[in-house]
């Protein structure tokens, strides 16, 4: 276990308890898509992250597609939240794994019936290799289902707002649509 690690959240929680005004965090991340396929790139506090769709779904097959990508977001954020409760409370943790599925029905993807786009269900097993006794680590998975922010994101509903706009060339930009 990393003294550093508990030391890290243990600082960041007393800051939060002092100073409950920087609680709230804005975090941001952006895609591009400067070609005719499938390929894209987002942008996230520097890091460029290329996504693809597989061949079967008409992409090239470069990278993992946004489900993936969310379904490997559900995962490390859970190995994340599970090393940061441990080091706090003093469990050793030797090795973590997430091993996600997403279940989509393609047809509301491609528009072929009234059904949802996105997943209809995600299921996940979480692996732990410990030596510690099951009621501390049943302890510690209480916490993290309790407090992993993409389990909670996925669990309930959110506000999501957003808009369109058309580009020209020129620069003049015109808001198509406004989902506020």
């Amino acid at each position: 276990m990393s003294d550093a690690l508990k030391e890290a959240i243990e600082h960041l929680t007393e800051t939060i308890r002092k100073t409950p005004q920087f609680s709230t965090s804005v975090f941001r991340a952006s895609s591009y898509s400067d070609s005719a396929g499938f390929t894209t790139r987002s942008e996230v506090r520097g890091f460029s992250i290329p996504m693809d769709e597989p061949r079967e779904l008409g992409g090239e097959d470069t990278a993992p597609n946004p489900v993936e990508m969310l379904l490997a977001a559900l995962g490390s954020c859970q190995e994340i939240v599970y090393r940061a409760f441990a080091a706090v409370l003093g469990i050793e943790i030797l090795r973590i794994e997430v091993h996600a599925k997403g279940y989509l029905d393609l047809r509301g993807f491609l528009n072929l019936a009234e059904v949802p786009s996105g997943f209809t269900g995600v299921s996940y097993t979480t692996r732990i290799v410990s030596t510690e006794p099951m009621e501390r680590i049943r302890q510690l998975t209480e916490l993290v289902e309790r407090h992993c922010p993409v389990y909670d994101t996925l669990r309930r509903p959110i506000e999501v707002k957003g808009k369109v706009e058309l580009t020209r060339p020129g620069g003049e930009v015109e808001v198509i649509t406004s989902m506020d």
